[in-house]
């Protein structure tokens, strides 16, 4: 369901892109915006996971530095079947992680000190199990993507006068201003649509990974707790990267508002709850199979 949400979202951003596009600056116009648009994005593309880690002030790490952090990592990644991503620390006492890489042969995941300090071993192996998540579902691309496509209409938007956008658009110079306001409004509520879309999922596919929902519930609820008492100083200076963590790192939302880049944190835990109930009325008759079968012997 996650996964046609996401596509139904793109489709209507590229939608969006094409309908402006012609209203601002007709076939010229929308040809420029977009090759621009696509050139930043193409180099954002190969070195935006450099560049991320950089401006969170991120340090790689070894096994021997932090073996027990790198050993749950390297189980983790064995089970969800993927290489095993670089490890890094920042250092701020905010709690918090994010995972980075334009590909699975290419990733990174990154944990606050504050996280480490926070979480008991189980909820470490949640969050992890997300970010994770976030890697084998190819997440940093489908954000690339809608980046690309952001960027481009907000380009539109900007260039507007310049192609005539007032002699293209059936509604004049009025009809040209507001959509160069509301244009790359729309498309910023669906590129923050599509993130959250892909919070929801990280967080089915984490619990799959570690096995256990209830444990990413609970370290959900203490990060939440942890990112509304600790001011993250990079992450406040650095607004744009907020999507990329597992909460939100500049301030708490109480309720899936359309400015949000993360689903409420209480949504997220009903969610993992739900499927922990679930998991366990599915466990249960085949538990009750196995002490059928152990009472009756190997000859019934």
């Amino acid at each position: 369901m996650n996964t046609m949400r996401t596509g139904l979202l793109l489709a209507a951003m590229t939608g969006l892109f094409i309908a402006i596009g012609f209203l601002l600056g007709g076939q010229a116009g929308m040809l420029i915006a977009f090759l621009i648009a696509a050139a930043m994005n193409f180099f954002a593309y190969w070195n935006s996971d450099k560049m991320v880690l950089r401006m969170h002030g991120a340090r790689q790490v070894e096994r021997g530095v932090v073996p027990e952090l790198y050993a749950t990592v390297e189980r983790l990644a064995m089970r969800a079947g993927l290489p095993m991503p670089a490890v890094y620390i920042i250092d701020t006492p905010q709690p918090n992680a994010f995972a980075t890489g334009r590909n699975p042969e290419n990733a990174a995941v990154a944990v606050t000190i504050g996280l480490l300090d926070t979480l008991d071993k189980r909820e470490l192996e949640g969050v992890l199990a997300h970010e994770l998540a976030h890697i084998k579902n190819r997440d940093t691309l489908i954000m690339t993507m809608t980046a690309t496509l952001a960027g481009a209409i907000s380009m539109l938007a900007n260039f507007a006068l310049f192609f005539g956008g007032s002699r293209n658009n059936p509604l004049g110079l009025i009809g040209t201003i507001l959509l160069m306001i509301l244009a790359p409004l729309a498309a910023m509520l669906v590129q923050m649509a599509i993130s959250r879309t892909r919070e929801y999922a990280a967080d089915r596919t984490g619990a799959e990974i570690s096995g256990n929902p209830l444990s990413l519930a609970s370290a959900l609820s203490r990060l939440e707790s942890g990112a509304r008492r600790t001011t993250n100083r990079d992450a406040e200076a650095n607004p744009a990267s907020a999507h990329l963590f597992i909460v939100n790192p500049l301030n708490g939302q109480n309720m899936d508002n359309l400015f949000s880049t993360h689903p409420a944190t209480a949504n997220r835990i009903r969610a993992l709850e739900e499927l922990a109930g679930r998991r366990l009325r599915t466990d249960a008759p085949r538990a009750e199979r196995r002490q059928s079968a152990s009472r009756r012997g190997p000859w019934g």
